[in-house]
């Protein structure tokens, strides 16, 4: 559904304690302690002005993605102090009790496990050469290793990407991103990984992935369309607060629970259909499936997820 006036009104009006959790939250950049001094001696106003600039000064200089990932989770350890880590697999269900109820009477008869077994049968069924795509997946509980950099390719790979990219090592046409064959098999293997922390890593001995990293990071940040929001507007500054009827979910965990059958769809979909839904509803071009931004954009927030169990697929509003 489209965003109108009041949505942009609504997202944003800021009150004094998100004023507060987003000094905090910036406040976990490791500044100089000068810097850091001069800022919290100057009242309110004029500390937020100060430490938005020292944020955009320092933060490429000194925040690593281990720092990134704390005051990540500092934040929302101080907007929702009840959640463990593992509690953001369920989304938006982990703060809001009354669709939480609602969402676990849907599990029982999980509109999704139609995908699953397309999907393993999909899996488990020969290329013309004889081969199966157990040939490049031997483990099949992959989806916590993924998205992950690629040395030789230079670039960040999502599991679906690799989907393909095995389908063309056995002489088979890639897949469409966004058709039910791809979806069905990322279901499966989502499924076979459900539990399994995420556990996505950025190599050091390759300066290519911090850079994928920090474009993602920048992706997430920036404002875009003609409401000019960014990511972060929903689910980092209005996290937890509501957008009419509904509660907007934090962005911690948001890439465990792929793909995902959205009551909105009547069907399963993507993470990367969602992702360029949203840059639809705040007014900007969205961007295909698998492209880099949005590949990039999940190496981001999978790396913020680190620890977070799988568990796509799954179902949404």
């Amino acid at each position: 559904m489209a965003l109108d006036n009041r949505f942009q009104a609504s997202m944003m009006h800021t009150d004094t304690t998100a004023l507060i959790h987003t000094i905090d939250f910036l406040l976990m950049i490791p500044y100089p302690k000068k810097s850091a001094k001069l800022i919290m001696g100057n009242p309110l106003w004029r500390r937020l002005s100060l430490i938005l600039i020292s944020f955009l000064i320092a933060l490429p200089l000194y925040a690593t993605p281990k720092q990134d990932q704390a005051a990540f989770r500092k934040h929302y350890q101080l907007v929702f102090p009840q959640l463990k880590l593992a509690d953001y697999a369920n989304g938006v269900y982990a703060i809001d009790e009354i669709a939480r109820q609602s969402w676990l009477a849907i599990e029982e008869f999980p509109p999704y496990e139609t995908a699953i077994e397309e999907g393993k049968k999909l899996f488990n069924t020969a290329f013309s050469n004889g081969k199966h795509y157990a040939h490049c997946f031997p483990n099949k509980g992959i989806a916590d290793e993924y998205p992950k950099w690629s040395k030789t390719q230079g670039e960040v790979i999502t599991l679906a990407i690799a989907i393909n990219n095995c389908r063309t090592s056995q002489h088979e046409p890639a897949l469409p991103y966004e058709k039910a064959d791809m979806v069905n098999l990322l279901a499966y293997l989502s499924h076979t990984s459900r539990g399994k922390p995420i556990h996505v890593t950025i190599p050091k001995n390759d300066p290519r992935a911090m850079s994928a990293y920090e474009q993602g990071k920048a992706f997430y940040y920036q404002r875009q369309g003609q409401l000019n929001f960014s990511c972060a507007t929903c689910h980092i500054q209005n996290a937890g607060k509501k957008l009419r009827s509904e509660i907007l979910s934090a962005s911690l965990g948001h890439t465990s629970n792929w793909p995902t059958y959205r009551l909105k769809w009547g069907e399963i979909g993507s993470l990367h259909r969602r992702f360029a839904e949203c840059l639809t509803q705040i007014k900007a071009e969205p961007l295909p499936e698998q492209s880099v931004e949005f590949r990039n954009l999940e190496y981001f927030l999978s790396y913020m997820g680190n620890g977070i169990p799988i568990s796509g697929p799954s179902t949404r509003k």
